[in-house]
Order: structure tokens, then sequence, then C-alpha cells
């Protein structure tokens, strides 16, 4: 069972270490019979230890077998100086992709290399080349695995708590403790004795060397409780072997190794040693007893007894849980010892299962072949064999294909981490390779069954289908720390029928339930996207300590396969004039990915989307309308909305694939466009009478009608009264730069729907007056932490009404490719300043005159209300002229009272020869003021760039950000979006939330001279880079460039094809490795 209490004893960073213990073997001195150490022997011992120790700070590029992708620090130490070998825990040389480097005692800094990680015992090795350490004089530090005994005086020497040096004090305690049990899903130790010592090791320490008075390793540092001292070390009796090998194999550092087969046997069975009373009670014979005692070593306590074993494996239906073993193996040494000698031999063991003896004949199978040395990345995630170690975890058999980390595509299926895939498209997959064959076979578009099993539900067998296509969607911009991935919900209006539809791949997921709640069916449909690379299969190589890429298979794409349509039953609560209404809705799910499997803040480990229902309002000719915005949609409408992918499926069950295509800035819509022809002729029908008219707004008292369609996808209609038409709202800003709606005014009904059921308003004669959508607002939870909170409210059908009339009519805009037909969008003109309302009862008391209140009293008695800058966005060009507390009186000498009145004279904007400017009058510390303010122009479009450098999404700043009213005065600069786990900026600090205004001196004010510059980088090359944080604070920091894993590319938005591209900006040759 797992202890919550214990715990590796990791780098300081990422808590879990992923290094691998190494062991070393040295002439040693026989053991010191007396303590009797000086507090001189001790520092004379420590002055020779001291330098040999190294800080190791490790990247695990990719999540593999038991571990995630991470960046930390851990400690090691020289066992071979000649040869270049340091000594360290397997947990911090990982057992996937890793790229490390050390720092000696005196801060020169090396890279280190994996040479090896063994598959059951925590420790490993890295190597680095000698000749680079020029300036310390150190010496190796000998292993001595037989000079550890009971009351030893010992000194933990290493990186504890992510000090460079610390040296910590104790003694050992015990010999024979249990291996620790960190997780039930991760790396466990296990078939040997560990160490334990009150030393009170922290993270950081995992890799320490254990060493006596003499300057010897006596035993290797690898975790510890997290409320005691307790520590525990790994004895070195494999370790001194493991690193014999490789001193047979070379007497010198070379920059490749000659691969070194070091011998590793495995039943696949664990062992526990027990006492004999606890053995007696098995079942165990008291001659058997006697006879062990007699033959082991003086003050042998028990014997080894069979805990459990993996299916499939060696020992399968030969032995039990509760065998156990007899004659001379009393000892996890002896036994480990056999099975070495013994790979691929057989060997026969003795046993007594409930006290009566046996006799078994095993096959030693090679550790080395169940233990992954490949993996599968495609769409972002990464699948191989099931290791040994997890299987022992899961109790399944080695060698299934193993989800280690879903990425984009299985996530958007549902398929969680450690999932093991039994079937795809009908085949049996049992194999990585069974795998790659059914993928390289699919056509694009294709939607295939996938079965997968789950640990934490092993005894149900879940079924999912994928979209056929290797290369997924990814979300661009939003720099969110929690609010990743997420889906709005809107009803939406329809039309007119005469605009021609975009035929656009498109992301979408649905899912449900069948066979009584025992198979999860779950849908992902993926598009032609390239914002991944192909199908890789990323191998490792031991000479060079680099995993080798090469494509897994050719890739073939074809047209998309058809769309199948099934027609469900729908009920209606109000049917009369809302018929059409609900036979014309839809439901909108969307859902977007992150550039990595990570979000800015330390959260989960990938990349799962949430999915929440949408309903939409659909008109005939296919043309959707998004007004609503739940945190997940709001953070991709600022920058991303040309790129979002919907399904869109209406509630008689026929589904079309969508995308957005345009969101206004100012208001909350996002409109979107999909093949019309895909959906039922007869939802279209009841659709076509109910277009978009500028009837008269909604008045207090008013009765309207929610419309929608219920998370069942059947149609509802509620009843309700307006108590505010136009209720203003205050969204702030969130802790990370997001889309929040500004500028505008909603509708609030007397009836509480929830935040869950979403629609359209219309009236009693059935025409839509308002929009029934969600809204995310941030609000803080305690002194350091925020919560989200979703609320509904209606937005009138003129806050869209203009921006569909442009879009019909034909924009002034760019062109955008639809359904084969270049069309031009419209171009938004805006005042880019966030207001707020001040009651004029208030504003008197500012010392605004009785003649503009009663002026803009007037205007509208209604709202008695002046609006307010509360700021302006950076860049924009009313920025250096409206101030923070202005109250805007009057445009064009007009009064102004609402939203709306700016939006209409900015509209109008677009057919006089003002030159797009406003001439505003303002309020401000008691004067009067008129000034001529430009306005700015949105194409709608968002971001149409993105660069992936070092793993890190860069772009220009999105208006989120450039509504914080900042940007840095050294032109701007590109903004840091998005960075990966595991990536050169993970492990050198450079975070999102902040611009890179200077790479090794140059300005890169923007992303063409951004690239010009990071494209001239070499791999390995380390980089000065200078960046401005979100708060105006200056740094300036070094990474090293990672070319293998990490290369550059870019993502351009083609709107001739009105799909996006990927391109190598730079990458490393693996052949040239």
């Amino acid at each position: 069972m797992e202890d919550p209490m214990e715990r590796i004893g990791s780098e300081e960073e990422s808590g879990l270490e992923s290094t691998i213990k190494e062991d070393l073997s040295m002439e040693i001195d026989p053991p010191f019979k007396e303590n009797v150490a000086t507090a001189e022997d001790w520092r004379k011992a420590l002055n020779k230890v001291v330098p040999a120790v190294v800080v190791l700070r490790t990247t695990a590029c990719r999540a593999f077998d038991t571990e995630s992708a991470s960046a930390g620090s851990a400690t090691g130490f020289v066992v071979d100086k000649r040869r270049g070998i340091i000594l360290t825990n397997r947990h911090v040389v990982k057992p996937g992709p890793v790229v490390a480097e050390a720092m000696f005692l005196n801060r020169e800094e090396i890279t280190v290399h994996p040479l090896y990680r063994d598959p059951v015992h925590d420790f490993g090795f890295f190597r680095y080349d000698p000749n680079a350490i020029q300036f310390l004089d150190y010496e190796e530090i000998p292993l001595a695995p037989e000079a550890a005994c009971v009351g030893l005086e010992i000194r933990v020497v290493g990186n504890d708590s992510g000090e460079k040096v610390s040296i910590l004090a104790g003694t050992i305690a015990r010999l024979d403790r249990d291996a620790p049990q960190y997780t039930k899903d991760g790396y466990n130790d296990f078939n040997t004795f560990y160490l334990q010592a009150a030393s009170g090791t922290k993270g950081g320490s995992s890799g320490s060397p254990v060493i006596d008075w003499q300057g010897r390793a006596v035993a290797l540092n690898a975790g510890g409780k997290t409320t005691t001292a307790s520590a525990f070390f790994l004895p070195l009796e494999r370790v001194v072997r493991a690193l014999k090998f490789f001193q047979k194999g070379g007497e010198s550092y070379t920059s490749k190794w000659e691969v070194v087969s070091i011998p590793r046997g495995t039943l696949q069975t664990t062992f526990l040693h027990k006492g004999f009373d606890e053995i007696r009670r098995l079942g165990l014979q008291s001659e058997t007893e006697q006879m062990a005692r007699h033959a082991s070593a003086q003050g042998e306590t028990g014997m080894l007894v069979v805990d459990s074993v993996v299916p499939g494996g060696p020992a399968r239906n030969h032995l039990e849980p509760g065998d156990v073993l007899v004659r001379v193996i009393t000892q996890f040494l002896r036994l480990e010892t056999l099975l070495d000698d013994s790979v691929e031999q057989n060997i026969e063991l003795e046993i007594e299962r409930g006290g009566t003896p046996l006799s078994v004949q095993l096959v030693v199978q090679d550790l080395h072949s169940i233990t992954p040395a490949h993996f599968l990345e495609v769409s972002g995630a990464v699948i191989h064999p099931l290791s040994y170690q997890q299987a022992r975890n899961f109790r399944f058999q080695c060698g299934l294909v193993y989800v280690s980390e879903p990425g984009y595509m299985l996530s958007r299926a549902a398929v969680p981490r450690h999932a093991i895939i039994k079937k795809l498209a009908g085949e049996e997959i049992s194999k990585l390779e069974d795998l790659i064959s059914v993928l390289c076979k699919l056509s694009q578009g294709s939607r295939i069954p996938l079965e997968y099993i789950s640990y934490t539900d092993r005894h149900r067998r879940k079924c999912g289908c994928i979209m056929a296509a290797l290369d997924i969607t990814v979300a661009l911009d939003v720099s969110v720390k929690k609010y990743g991935p997420k889906v709005h919900k809107a009803l939406f209006p329809p039309l007119a029928s005469s605009l021609s539809l975009p035929l656009v791949p498109a992301c979408f997921l649905y899912s449900t339930c069948l066979l009584c709640g025992h198979v999860q069916f779950v849908l992902v449909t993926v598009d032609r996207h390239e914002w991944y690379a192909p199908p890789q299969i990323y191998t490792r190589d031991d000479s060079s300590g680099l995993w080798t890429v090469k494509p897994a298979f050719q890739l073939e794409f074809m047209l998309p396969s058809g769309v199948n349509v099934e027609a469900t039953p729908m009920e209606h609560i109000h049917a009369y004039n809302h018929q059409g209404l609900t036979d014309g809705a839809t439901s909108m799910e969307t859902s977007s990915e992150h550039a990595s499997a990570v979000l800015h803040s330390q959260n989960e480990t990938g990349t799962g989307s949430k999915i929440k229902r949408v309903e939409e309002y659909m008109s005939s000719d296919g043309f959707v309308t998004d007004c609503s915005l739940n945190t997940t949609v709001e953070v991709m409408l600022e920058d991303t909305i040309a790129k979002e992918n919907v399904l869109l499926r209406d509630g008689q069950g026929a589904a079309a694939v969508a995308n957005a295509s345009i969101a206004e800035r100012v208001i909350e819509p996002t409109l979107v466009m999909f093949e019309s022809w895909i959906i039922l002729l007869r939802s279209f029908y009841y659709m076509s009478s109910y277009c978009y008219n500028d009837y008269p707004a909604l008045h207090r008292g008013d009765s309207v009608y929610l419309v929608g369609l219920n998370r069942s996808l059947q149609a509802t209609s509620r009843k309700s009264v307006v108590t505010n038409p136009c209720a203003t709202l205050n969204i702030g800003s969130a802790d990370c730069p997001r889309y929040r709606a500004t500028n505008m005014e909603v509708v609030e009904l007397d009836t509480d729907f929830g935040s869950a059921f979403s629609g359209v308003l219309t009236d009693e004669h059935g025409r839509v007056r308002a929009i029934w959508a969600s809204f995310s607002t941030q609000l803080k939870v305690g002194s350091n932490t925020s919560e989200d909170h979703h609320f509904v409210r209606g937005i009138p059908v003129y806050a869209i009404s203009q921006v569909l009339h442009n879009i019909i009519s034909g924009g002034n805009g760019p062109h955008l490719l639809i359904n084969g037909v270049k069309r031009p969008m419209p171009l938004i003109r805006i005042l880019e300043v966030e207001l707020y309302r001040t009651l004029l009862s208030k504003a008197r008391s500012f010392g605004l005159s009785d003649d503009w209140i009663q002026a803009l009293i007037k205007k509208d008695p209604a709202r008695r209300q002046v609006l307010r800058v509360k700021g302006c966005l950076a860049g924009s060009k009313a920025e250096n002229l409206l101030e923070q507390g202005d109250m805007v009186l009057a445009v064009n000498k007009e009064p102004v009272t609402c939203f709306r009145d700016l939006e209409n004279v900015c509209h109008a904007l677009d057919f006089g020869e003002s030159g797009g400017e406003l001439n505003m009058t303002i309020f401000r510390q008691g004067r009067e003021l008129d000034l001529v303010v430009g306005t700015d122009v949105r194409d709608g479009n968002g971001t149409t760039r993105v660069i992936n450098w070092c793993g890190c999404i860069v772009q220009d700043p999105h208006p989120a950000v450039r509504a914080l009213g900042f940007l840095p005065e050294e032109g701007h600069g590109v903004y840091v979006a998005r960075w990966c786990r595991g990536s050169p900026v993970h492990r050198y600090g450079l975070y999102a939330l902040q611009w890179i205004v200077e790479v090794n001196g140059k300005p890169t004010p923007d992303l063409d001279a951004f690239v010009n510059v990071t494209k001239e980088l070499e791999h390995g090359e380390f980089v000065r880079v200078r960046t401005i944080h979100l708060n105006s604070k200056p740094r300036v920091l070094t990474l090293k460039q990672d070319l293998h894993y990490w290369p550059t590319w870019e993502l351009r938005f083609d709107p001739e094809t009105a799909i996006w591209h990927r391109q190598t900006i730079k990458a490393l040759d693996c052949q040239n490795l």
C-alpha cells in the first residue's frame, strides 16, 4: 500500500525527482570496527567528499512511464573520475527523455547525459566529460556497501532543500527496512532492503552520498517521510555491480559510449521479507524454519514471501501470494544475484504453500526486455508499451499499449492518463506496433471506435470514438493559469439565407452513456490543421544518451468522410409560437487545446479539456452567432476566435462542424460559420421566418420566454419577466489576462434559471429579443486565491445586429475562404476604451454642472447616468488622450448616456469623412474639455500567427493584455502566452505573462524580428533573454536552446485556404547527432 507520508527525496521544484541511482566499484578498506571518529576526521573526509558532489538540474522533456514532464534539481556524486560517471537516483535520471546539467562546487557547469537507469532499483548513472572541469580539484568518492552497519555515524552531503551544499548528520538505525511505497501509480522500489536513519533530508537531496568518517559512500539517499526526520537510503551492492560493467567497457571518457548490457533478470514477482512469527501463521513448518535459521547468517529474522505476481509473467500460475521461499534464499541480495546470473535460463525454486513443500521450474526473463525504450508521440499524446513498474502497480500484463500522456487527441475522447488501449477501429491492440498499423490506415475525418481500460475501473472497458486525424488543434493565446480549455453556451438567432457558408474542418466532442452506463461513449473530431508534428517514434540511444526521432509512418491526407445524421425524438414544453424556435435550436460544444499538457501554473499535466453543454439558436442558412461566454471561451474569443473548433448539434441529433469566424471586441457575441447542408432541412424550414430585426427594446415588466435545449438535447421553454433591461456588466480583471465582457448592457429576469441553462429570450410572438448567455467573473477566496463564478444574463439583439448585417451584405475587410468562395469580412471600428457608469446624483458631487445633468436626463430619462473612463487599451489611439475618471458627456455635440450610443457613432464614421475621429466632450477634474479622439479598426480575425520557441508560445499582445493599459516601451516586444512542461523555458524560468524584448542584445519588437534573431541560434547555445513582466519589472535570464526535443516552429492562419499551417523554422537533424 502507498504510504502518504513517504516521499521520494526529490528535485526541489517538481517534488518528484526522476533520477537513477548509480553504483560504483572501487577498492575499499575493510569496515572500521569502532566508531571513534573525531571532528578532525570528519573535517578531512568532508573536504575530500564535498568537491565531488554536484547539483543536478534535470528536465524531463516528455511524460514517460512513471514520470511526468517536469524540471527540477537533485544531487549526484562522482564515482569514476577518469570515465566521467556520476551516481544518482533513478527518479532523477528519468526513464524517458531527459536533459541535464551538473554544477560543481566552484559553480562550473557541464552537460551530463544519462548512461543507465536501473529498471527496478532507485539508482542510475549520468556521464560527463572530465576534461570540461578545468578549475576544480576533486576526487571520486569510493563505494563501500559492506561498511554500512547499525550505529554507524554518517553524513548526508547534497543539495538539500535547494541549497548547493548541505551536510546533515545521522546514525544508521536499520539495515532491513522495507522499500518505501511512494505512490500507487508511479515509481516504487521493491525486492530490496533499505537503510534508515533520522537525518531529516528534504527535497533536492535525492542522489546524495551517505558517507562515513573515512569519506566512503556506504549508501545512496533516496527518500524520506514528510512528518518525521526518517530518511531512506538504498544499499550499494547492486550499484557496485552495475558500475563494474561500465568500467570494463572502457578506460576513459568517450563522446559516444559503447553500449554496455548489464544482465538483469526477473520473475515479475514482488517479494517481502517477513518475520518468522508471521510466516508460521502462513503455514511454515517448524523443520523448514530450523533449516532456514541454520543456513542463514547469524541474526536472521525472517524469510522471503511472495507478495504479488504480475499477470503474464514467468511466475504466473507457478507462484502465488503467500508462498514462502525456502532453502538458502532468505535475503533479497541472494535472490537478485541468482536471477541476474540466470537470464533466459531455467531455475528451480523450493517453496512452501500453506505448509506444503513445492518445487517450481521457472524461466528467468530479461528485465530489460519489459522496460520500454521507445514511445509514439501523436497529437500531443505519449503512448508506449506498459513497463514492469506500472504493470506491477496496475496488475496488468507488461507490454500492453499504455497512455503515459493523453495529449489532445486522447483527452478529447476522455481517455485518461494510465489508460490501456485495447481496441481501435475494431482491431485488437496488444502492442504498440498494432496501434501504429491501425493509425496509418485511417482516412482523414473518419470516426473510429476506441476501447480502453483503466486501473481505477479495471473491470469495465470504456468505449470511445475518435475521428481519424494525425494533427490536432491547439489553443494559442490566452494567458491564463487555470482557465484553460472550456466551452461556452448560447442559443443563436437566424440570419438571411443568402450567405454562403464555409467548409472548415473542426473539432468537437459529444458524449453519452449506453449499455446501462457500463460503457461510456465519447466522440472526438480532429481537424486537418497542422498544429502538431506528424506522428513520431522516439527511441532511446544508450550510446549518446539521447532519444532519436523518426516518422511513425507516411501521412496520406484524405478528404473528410461524410457525417452520419440520426434523428432522435424531441419533447416540447411550449409548442405554440416557439415550435420553430425549438426545432432550430442547436447544441454547440467547443474546445481548445493548450500549446502543451501544461498551463501557466503547476496544475495537472496535461492537457484535458473541460466540456460543457452549449445551446444555440440556428438560422435557416446555417450562420450561427455565439453570444454566450463562460470562462473558457471568454479566454479564446479575444484572440483565437477564428480558430476555435465547435460542434453543432440540433435537438434531433443532426450534427455539423463549424468554426468561429469573427469576434466583435467591444460587444460580447462571436459569429460562427458551419456547413449548413449537414443539418436537417426540417430545422431550417422552421427557422427561416425568424430573422434579426430591430424590434423595440425590452422594458421592465415585459414577459419573455427562455427557449433552448437542456443537457439531454430536449427542447425547453420557460416564462419569466424582465426586471432590468439595461443592467451594466462590471467584470473585473482576472489574475491572468483573459477575455472579459466590457462596455455592455444586459437583461436581468426575475427568475433564476441557473448557469447551466441558456438559450434565447423571445416575446409572445416568437421573436428573438435577446440571447440568454453565460458570463464568467473571478471572485477572491481568501487572500491569495480566486475562483471562477458563472452567471447568466440576456444580451439584447441590437448588440449584434450591426455586425450580422455587415457580414451578410459584404464587409470591407480581408477576404476569408468560405465553402470555396472568398468573401469579404467586415472591419469593426471601435473606441478602445473601457467605460463604466456613474449615476448623475453622484456625478453632481464631482462637480458636473446642472446644465449637463439636465441634458443627459433629457437624452435618456430611464438610465440617468453618465459614462466614465476606466482605462484605455495600451497602444490604442485614445491612450494618451483620455484619462481614468473622465466623464464622457457628448460625442459630435450629441449627449452620450449608454454604450450603444458610442457604438452607433463609431459605426457612423465608416460612412462619413471624419477620418475615423470623434469630437468628444469630457469632464475632467472640474473642467469641461473638447478632444479629438481617434478610433481603432479591427478585422475580428484574432491571432493569426504564433511562434513556439524553446517550449513557449509567443505572439503579439492580445487585447486582454492590452486592456491592462501597459506595453513595454521597447517596441512592445513579443508576448509569452504559454509554456510547456519539460521545456527549456520551464527549466530556466521563462514563464508566461511577460514580454521578450531582447534576445542576445538584439531587440525583438515583433514576431518577424523575433524569428530573425532566434533562427540564427544553434543547438545547445546559451541565449541571453531580456523580459518585462506584466507588473513592468524587467529581468535578464539565460537559457540553453534545445533543438532536438524542442524545435522552433510557427503557426500561421492562411485566409486563402482557411486553415492553419505549421512550418519548422529550425530543428536538429537526428542523423547529425
